[in-house]
């Protein structure tokens, strides 16, 4: 009989995030079964990602963390099941992370999970639309899969605290998206640039795209 090559690359991931991870891998495993079980049921999860959530969905998020400095706030936009940011604030005890979903479901989910894992005292839960938060700003605004960047930025721009960043999961398309938002970042007077972070963790690495403030000479 031959081995399923998906559950043994799942199997993995989950050795992989134990490994990486030890302290926090308890918490990352009550999550992950969050998402297999009521994200499914309850539409925010499609099933055919149960046997890749390790190795696409947490991992792939948590390795954010390589990219954040310490004691940052955090806005996760669009979090929908809570992904980047829930791992984040897994994996990164110094990490106040804030996650903010415009649909009633999704939050309540999100707010149910927050509390069973023991996060309330960090992780703080918004329902609204990123356009229309005023008066809170975050060291760092991530996101995952919310829109093209030019359109990113131009709703999430003003939620970054001065000298923060804003920090997104990007694909292949990183550069081209930098190069369909230069507009916006010329105007802006923003800098943006492609990295990758999680060797050794993920395969393949995850891409992000880093937006900050030109620093004046």
């Amino acid at each position: 009989m031959t081995e399923d090559p998906t559950v043994s690359r799942e199997t993995v991931a989950a050795a992989t995030a134990r490994a990486q991870w030890p302290e926090a891998y308890p918490t990352l495993e009550r999550y992950h079964h969050w998402l297999i079980t009521a994200g499914v049921e309850r539409g925010l999860v499609g099933p055919r990602e149960i046997p890749r959530m390790w190795d696409r969905h947490i991992n792939n998020s948590a390795v954010i963390e390589q990219a954040i400095p310490h004691g940052a706030t955090v806005m996760d936009v669009g979090s929908g099941a809570g992904l980047p940011g829930l791992p984040l604030a897994i994996v990164r005890s110094d990490l106040r992370v804030m996650l903010l979903e415009p649909l009633a479901r999704r939050v309540e989910f999100l707010e149910e999970v927050v509390v069973d894992l023991g996060l309330s005292d960090r992780v703080s839960v918004i329902r609204g639309r990123s356009e229309d938060l005023k008066g809170v700003t975050a060291d760092v605004v991530t996101g995952r899969a919310v829109a093209a960047l030019n359109k990113l930025l131009t709703w999430t721009w003003h939620l970054v605290a001065p000298g923060g960043q804003v920090l997104t999961i990007k694909g292949a398309q990183a550069a081209t998206e930098i190069e369909e938002a230069k507009s916006f970042l010329r105007k802006k007077k923003l800098s943006a640039q492609v990295l990758t972070v999680g060797a050794g963790i993920v395969d393949p690495e995850t891409t992000l795209v880093r937006v900050t403030g030109l620093v004046a000479d």
